[in-house]
């Protein structure tokens, strides 16, 4: 019997290639990854020390379906490599990093642009903009096991069919070696973990009754409408 003073929350899960699924723990996301993308937000591309930021596990939604969420008019959708981890650790080494990795996947970070916009010109936190209630579609993930460690491969999103993002995972900043030694130094990363790893430019808006459709080489395709 649980000693609990309300229901036990359920821990949040997404599905994999096989049918099974996998827990989520944390999601953590890192900014401006892409040069192209860095400079089309209005930032100077050079590398310069990652910065993340973080969505709610259940904002992850495999449903194939985004609700336009309320108080903005500008919504746009970035595509993403999502790096899921088996296991984790504080101060991982650059080398030992991708042994941490169970899988990766599509996924798309929904964005608020405009309540984004207005907490950055007041210096405070993104998170209404990026961390709302189906914010984080996502596809299957696929086992490192069978699929390997992608660093390259062309990174994609159309809207009704018009091409809007596209660029290739080795046009990556840091890479997803670097991001998890990086985040395991400011923070203890477990299994669960999961990174959503940047995205390329031509991010844009998007309405009621459009259909995303993301696509990374290797891992296939996530049709999302907007509802």
């Amino acid at each position: 019997m649980s000693n609990h003073v309300i229901p036990t929350p359920q821990v949040h899960t997404i599905p994999t290639s096989s049918g099974d699924t996998f827990p989520v723990r944390r999601v953590y996301c890192i900014g401006r990854n892409f040069a192209a993308h860095a400079v089309e937000m209005g930032h100077d591309p050079d590398r310069e020390p990652p910065f993340f930021f973080q969505k709610n596990p259940n904002n992850l939604d495999a449903s194939g379906e985004f609700p336009y969420p309320p108080h903005s008019s500008d919504v746009h959708h970035e595509v993403e490599l999502l790096v899921c981890l088996k296991s984790g650790g504080t101060n991982i080494a650059l080398n030992q990093a991708l042994e941490h990795v169970w899988g990766y996947g599509v996924s798309l970070d929904m964005t608020r642009r405009d309540l984004q916009g207005e907490m950055k010109k007041m210096g405070r936190p993104w998170e209404i903009g990026k961390a709302f209630e189906n914010s984080g579609p996502v596809g299957p993930v696929h086992p490192a096991s069978e699929i390997g460690h992608p660093d390259k491969g062309r990174i994609s999103v159309s809207v009704n069919g018009e091409p809007r993002q596209e660029g290739d995972l080795n046009q990556m900043i840091w890479k997803v070696p670097e991001m998890i030694s990086y985040l395991s130094e400011y923070f203890e990363l477990q299994a669960g973990d999961v990174i959503m790893a940047g995205t390329p430019s031509g991010v844009n808006s998007i309405v009621k009754g459009d259909v995303m459709e993301a696509e990374i080489e290797g891992l296939g395709t996530l049709t999302v409408r907007v509802t």
